[in-house]
């Protein structure tokens, strides 16, 4: 285990950078496109009983065969890995900014509107910080779901820490294995505890506790 590490340390930091580089582009990517698509379909449930489904469709599909899709599409590369992890990252964020956005009392709404608040205040004031907390939730989980896809994004020539869990299964190299894992689970606790952190300072602030 440690003989792999110190024979391999550069190649091993280059993909964790990878990863890195292929989780924070398509979770950018789509919770840019998430947060007002959500926003839109929970003042619009019509519209909603539309986009929902076609999103749970996507979020079906197998990761392998997405990416077998898109190659023809798109070729090999980072290109169709950051298509595939969007896409199945939007159930999940825009479900959270619509159960968000609908879970603020009516009454609250009211309030503010009675302060004189326009919409665009009462957006920004109230709306979003409460909201906040399951957005932030569904972001969480999108991360730690883009971080173990991503681990077979290699298949297609992507990079990132799925190389070394490939490599590890071609070659029986059981180190190799070990570490690929470590390093993605690794990854996937580390960020799912600073987004679960974030998470509980939006839900205090929204509470009205003074978070310092």
């Amino acid at each position: 285990m440690i003989a792999y590490i110190e024979n391999n340390y550069l190649e091993v930091i280059t993909l964790f950078l990878q990863h890195i580089e292929i989780t924070v582009i398509s979770l950018a990517i789509a919770v840019i496109i998430a947060l007002p698509l959500g926003v839109l379909l929970a003042k619009n449930a019509a519209l909603a009983a539309i986009i929902m489904p076609v999103l749970s469709v996507i979020y079906t599909i197998p990761s392998l065969a997405m990416f077998a899709l898109l190659i023809p599409v798109v070729g090999l590369g980072l290109e169709p890995a950051i298509i595939a992890l969007v896409a199945y990252s939007l159930l999940i964020l825009v479900r959270n900014v619509i159960a968000g956005f609908r879970s603020i009392d009516p009454a609250v709404i009211e309030a503010g509107l009675g302060l004189g608040l326009s919409r665009w205040q009462l957006f920004c004031k109230i709306e979003w910080v409460l909201a906040l907390p399951a957005i932030l939730g569904g972001v969480r989980i999108a991360a730690v779901s883009i971080i173990g896809i991503a681990a077979i994004a290699s298949w297609i020539n992507a990079g990132g820490l799925g190389v070394i869990l490939f490599q590890g299964l071609n070659e029986s190299n059981t180190p190799q294995i070990v570490w690929g894992t470590i390093l993605v689970a690794g990854m996937a606790l580390f960020v799912n505890y600073f987004l679960s952190v974030l998470e509980s300072l939006a839900l205090a602030k929204s509470k009205g506790a003074d978070v310092k």
